[in-house]
Formats: C-alpha cells, structure tokens, sequence
C-alpha cells in the first residue's frame, strides 16, 4: 500500500465524498488536508448536533435559560423542535464560518491600520499522530467549509 493508499482510506474513513482528491492535493501539495479535513468534520458534528438534537435542547431550553422565554414562544406559535433546530443549525454554520474567517484573518476594519499591524495573530497547526507540530498551518478552513457539509438530512426537520 502506498502513502497516497492509506492517505485515501483515511480519508475514506472520515467520509470524505472525494477521498481520492483530498489525498491527492495534500500530497502534489504539500496542503494538510487531512488535518483540515479533521477539523472541519468536528465543526459540522457540532453544528449538525443543533438540528439533530433539537428535540433535546427545545426541550431543555423551555424550561431554563436566556433563549427559554424566546423558546417557549416559538413553540406556542407551532414551530417543531425540527424547525427550530434547522434555524439553529443555520445560526451554528454562520458563526462558525464567521470564526473561521476570523481564524485566518483577525483585522476586522475597526481599528486604524497603523493598531492592527502591531496586533499579534493566531493560526491552528497541524501536530502529527505523537503530538508533535509539523510546520504545517491549517489556513483558510472557511474555504472549505462548505465543502466538507454533510449531504442529507440532518435529522432536526420533521
């Protein structure tokens, strides 16, 4: 089995669409796509989770909490727990894409050029499999996003 082999069945593991095309770019180009690949998944389980428990946290959410008022509300004028969860999850994505941006480019126009280039920056990097940093940063992520969304329903609607 070859590098670009088990690169693909990692990949394949982690429920890549296009397995092959992952493990092909960060190989011809040195990009760590399995490390982005990794994350991104992560993100989409936590974002998905806000449509496929929606029934647990309208519930949860009605009884306690700063949104319980605004909660309960939405129930009493007949959205599903399944409606409200595809709202959430829409919220989720939005903010998470908004973190991810942020992530590769923290200069939000707010501040004078002059502030913002004696800021300090942020960057995630890749460590290995022993915890170790490659040298590799994981940049741009709200790229691809979109890319890595998972395709059918999520499990909140209805």
């Amino acid at each position: 089995m070859t590098d670009i082999d088990k690169l693909t069945g990692l990949f394949e593991e982690l429920g890549a669409d296009d397995a092959a095309g992952w493990a092909d770019s960060e190989a011809e180009e040195n990009i760590p796509q399995l490390a982005r690949y990794r994350f991104l998944r992560m993100v989409w389980q936590d974002i998905d989770a806000w449509s496929s428990a929606a029934p647990d946290w309208v519930q949860a959410y009605r009884k306690a909490g700063l949104a319980s008022g605004a909660v309960e509300r939405a129930v009493r004028l007949g959205l599903t727990p399944g409606e409200l969860g595809e709202i959430a999850r829409e919220v989720a994505k939005e903010t998470a894409f908004g973190l991810l941006y942020g992530l590769a480019d923290p200069a939000d126009g707010e501040l004078p050029p002059e502030t913002e280039a004696q800021l300090p920056g942020w960057c995630l990097a890749e460590l290995s499999p022993e915890g170790k940093p490659t040298g590799r940063i994981l940049d741009a992520l709200y790229e691809d996003l979109d890319e890595v969304e998972p395709q059918g329903p999520t499990g909140g609607a209805g």
